[in-house]
């Protein structure tokens, strides 16, 4: 795993400190970590050095069903607006069809 998960507990909610590199092969292992939590629970990508694109699609996906992004590098939190864009675009074009 190249990327790191820590779990902390905020005043409202949890709080998943990512660090490293996050790549599709640390997916499931964030996914299933986010699953676990009773409740809601934020991600921290403060320590994030890098992620791929399977990474951004998983956090704009995430997002956009609720879950917050804290402490995001300029870079993510742009390639995560303009995927959810996409991903906004793509949904309302399957509506028209």
């Amino acid at each position: 795993m190249s990327c790191r998960i820590d779990r902390v507990l905020g005043e409202h909610d949890v709080v998943l400190g990512v660090s490293g590199r996050i790549t599709k092969q640390d997916l499931d292992t964030l996914r299933a970590v986010l699953e676990a939590e009773a409740g809601s629970a934020a991600i921290s990508l403060e320590n994030v050095e890098l992620v791929d694109r399977e990474v951004v699609k998983f956090l704009a996906q995430r997002e956009l069903s609720g879950t917050v992004l804290r402490n995001c590098s300029a870079y993510i939190r742009e390639w995560v607006t303009r995927e959810q864009a996409e991903q906004t675009k793509k949904s309302g074009d399957a509506d028209d069809a």
